[in-house]
């Protein structure tokens, strides 16, 4: 009896001193999954760093929208026209700045000449105020950077100006000058977009823009239309008077000469009408403007016409 009780004491001591060691384990344990979480809201909140895109738009209207602080690492060949499409609010100063890795030199038969544009929301080409905006690499070259500082955005403009304005800013890379043979060529594109300043910034004061110019970007995207919701027994059986008028067409409005004027008839009357009248005008334009002729009295004597002294008659030199 005694051997059993010291057994039960014993494990019942070791029972007690195993469970604080355990409930120490468990805050360390439970540390990663915490950190995990903590990282995961970060992402999904927006502060930590977007990954790069990897593919750009061949037009404006498939332009790949950059969202603040990404960047964008994209494959592609020489001879592409490659857009993006990025944000830009009132007081900004956004810069551009592109760098392209070409292909390997002994593959390029000569330089090759590559230019970076914007554009604004109304797809006018705005001009660069400091930046190198077109950049030539020779044979030789690995790179080609180039660089664009647009104008500080102004909350309003003239509507005749070209004035930068919030809204959606469009950028364009192209090749402008290589040769013939390097067009297809691998490259790799690097597009980083940098701002500075805000809407303390914004100049001219006490005008202000209606809505930022934003034109629809990746357009033609239908939405699946709803599913009809099925009528109830009640509707079914009785359709409201409203319903009911809404449905019924509406017959035009028609007169007893509706037939004559319309299909294929159209054009006899209005030839025939149209010949009527222009020789009743031309029947009554002679008549207006035709000289009145004279006419000679009936049954009278014919007027002797006045003769002058030289003209005398031949016989009157016998009457002596």
């Amino acid at each position: 009896m005694r051997t059993t009780l010291k057994a039960g004491l014993l494990a019942l001591g070791l029972t007690a001193l195993a469970a604080p060691v355990a409930g120490a384990a468990s805050p360390s344990a439970a540390a990663p999954s915490a950190s995990a979480s903590a990282s995961a809201s970060a992402s999904a909140s927006g502060k930590g760093p977007k990954p790069a895109l990897t593919n750009a738009g061949t037009s404006f209207l498939t332009a790949i929208t950059l969202a603040p602080g990404q960047d964008a690492d994209v494959p592609a060949s020489t001879g592409d026209y490659l857009y993006w499409a990025f944000a830009a609010s009132e007081g900004q100063t956004d810069t551009v700045q592109v760098n392209v890795d070409l292909a390997a030199s002994a593959d390029r038969h000569g330089p090759q000449t590559w230019t970076v544009e914007l554009f604004d929301g109304l797809r006018r080409r705005q001009s660069c105020t400091a930046g190198q905006q077109n950049g030539t690499a020779e044979q030789s070259a690995g790179s080609v950077a180039m660089s664009c500082t647009l104008r500080q955005i102004r909350s309003w403009a003239e509507p005749w100006s070209g004035d930068p304005l919030p809204g959606t800013y469009y950028i364009r890379l192209s090749v402008n000058d290589a040769s013939q043979q390097d067009l297809g060529l691998a490259a790799q594109v690097k597009v980083h977009i940098g701002a500075k300043g805000g809407a303390d910034d914004a100049q001219p004061e006490g005008g202000e823009l209606k809505a930022p110019l934003v034109p629809p970007v990746n357009p033609g995207s239908t939405t699946a239309p709803a599913a009809p919701a099925a009528p109830s027994a009640s509707a079914s059986a009785a359709p409201s008077a409203g319903a009911s008028h809404a449905a019924a067409p509406v017959e035009p409005e028609s007169h007893w000469y509706s037939d004559l004027f319309s299909g294929w008839n159209t054009r006899w009357w209005w030839t025939a009408a149209g010949g009527a009248l222009a020789a009743l005008a031309g029947v009554a334009g002679y008549t207006l403007t035709r000289h009145p002729r004279g006419r000679r009295p009936s049954g009278g004597p014919v007027p002797r016409q006045a003769q002058g002294p030289q003209s005398q008659p031949q016989h009157d030199q016998y009457r002596n």
